[in-house]
């Protein structure tokens, strides 16, 4: 007899309840365990702060459907939850990656608490790097050893890594000879064949090829995203820059639309002329794949604080119903990983149609009068709920958004939503509310959605790769 493990011990507690009824209704979860490793067995070796250099997390940061049953999914800068070097923000030479899974969905056995078995399975790990020179930090100032992984000499290539001191001190954060790379969006192009990516340090937007994982194509994002001033600890960025980013929430989410023809990537909080972290306004902005050309909308996040002491969300990804409608994910970050219990995890559609050009504004006022309108289309807490979750087991980060093909529930077509989680590269996790530990597994929630929630859904087009 099988002997049960801790993920399956874990994915079956949360499968404790029966089924809710509803259009949009949670019809399959699983994962792959926290505490594996992935494919890349030549960045085994030990990072800075003794994590194994290929351990298998964070791979909700980013998900991408890439055609039949194949989904890509996008770790971010690395296992830095271990405290090690402040200096560096505990970031490490972490080689940037996505891995290629195949998702197998079919019909539970009856009187299963889910109607739909999900099976994944991890096929390939794809390492990100760049045919040109990129800039490491030498780990001087933080009493380290330089950042450039050993891998480099031996393939005579440039991998992006997660540490925080990769960058090029004499330019602006967005300059792409920086190495330190912290990916957090990720689509796949119609060709196939073409891998595209966002990020938190710079922010950056890239193209990948998907086979080789070697940089293609560069996107210039709007100068006023960038900041002058770079640090390696995030804090001190923060503190030296009135403009740009907020460290570590730059470009969280990004959509492709379904003809393949543009990108559009979400600002995870305000900039810091927009107020930062307390600002209520963030961006989105469209980038023409053809021509480079950008476009800036306002985007407004809620209060989840009080009128008195407002307090707001971020923004984890975004993904395209059609060429101008798209699902937003605003989360809180409790939950499962934060010792606490989710309260705000939601999606929200919005249409960008005729929406007016924010990338002349600056600032909450400003910003105000151009802001998209927003519908509430799943609160995620309340739907997990509705089957039995604790929230204090729902993931803290909720992160990554991605449609999937069609299935049929009840000899009803419907269309499956996939969102899956961030979970900070720690397998497991041990705190107040969890004395004993418990799995932290990467985790893959499948939603149904009847085809009158999403009227004017548009699927992707994507060539066979």
């Amino acid at each position: 007899m099988t002997r049960p493990t801790l993920l399956s011990l874990a994915i079956a507690s949360l499968l404790a309840a029966t089924s809710a009824h509803a259009s949009i209704d949670l019809i399959a979860i699983d994962g792959l365990s926290g505490n594996s490793t992935d494919r890349s067995v030549e960045t085994a070796a030990s990072l800075e702060n003794g994590a194994p250099g290929n351990l298998l997390g964070g791979l909700g940061s980013g998900l991408a459907y890439a055609g039949g049953n194949t989904f890509l999914a996008l770790p971010d800068r690395g296992p830095n939850a271990i405290a090690y070097n402040s200096a560096v923000s505990d970031t490490t030479s972490y080689i940037d990656r996505f891995q290629t899974i195949t998702m197998k969905l079919a019909p539970s056995a009856p009187g299963s608490a889910l109607p739909f078995a999900l099976v994944p399975t991890l096929t390939r790990t794809t390492l990100l790097h760049a045919a040109t020179p990129l800039a490491y930090g030498n780990g001087v100032n933080a009493g380290l050893a330089g950042g450039e992984p050993a891998l480099n000499r031996l393939r005579h290539t440039r991998y992006f890594t997660g540490r925080s001191d990769g960058f090029a001190p004499d330019a602006s954060s967005t300059s792409p000879l920086d190495a330190r790379l912290d990916p957090e969006g990720i689509r796949v192009g119609s060709d196939g064949a073409q891998v595209f990516v966002s990020d938190e340090y710079g922010p950056y937007v890239y193209r990948f090829s998907r086979n080789s994982g070697e940089r293609t194509g560069i996107y210039k994002l709007p100068d006023a995203f960038a900041v002058n001033f770079l640090s390696p600890v995030g804090n001190d960025e923060i503190a030296h820059n009135s403009a740009g980013r907020v460290a570590n929430k730059g470009m969280e989410g990004l959509a492709i639309t379904p003809d393949g023809k543009a990108l559009y990537g979400a600002m995870q909080s305000p900039l810091l002329q927009d107020g930062g972290t307390a600002g209520a306004y963030t961006r989105i902005v469209r980038i023409d794949l053809q021509t480079g050309a950008t476009r800036q909308y306002a985007y407004q996040l809620t209060n989840i604080g009080t009128d008195a002491k407002p307090k707001y969300p971020t923004i984890s990804d975004i993904v395209a119903i059609n060429d101008h409608e798209f699902l937003v994910d605003e989360r809180d970050g409790k939950g499962l990983g934060d010792g606490s219990v989710a309260a705000y995890k939601r999606l929200y559609r919005i249409d960008l149609a005729g929406a007016p050009d924010a990338g002349n504004a600056s600032g909450a006022a400003n910003l105000a009068p151009l802001a998209v309108g927003k519908t509430l289309f799943l609160d995620l807490v309340q739907a997990l709920g509705a089957h039995g979750i604790p929230a204090t087991e729902i993931p803290a980060k909720l992160e990554g958004l991605a449609f999937g093909p069609d299935v049929v529930v009840d000899r009803v077509r419907k269309h499956t939503l996939f969102v899956s989680n961030d979970n900070d590269f720690v397998g497991t996790v041990t705190d107040g509310l969890h004395p004993g530990g418990v799995a932290n597994p990467n985790l893959f929630f499948v939603f149904s959605v009847d085809a009158a929630d999403l009227p004017t859904y548009v699927a992707q087009r994507i060539v066979s790769h």
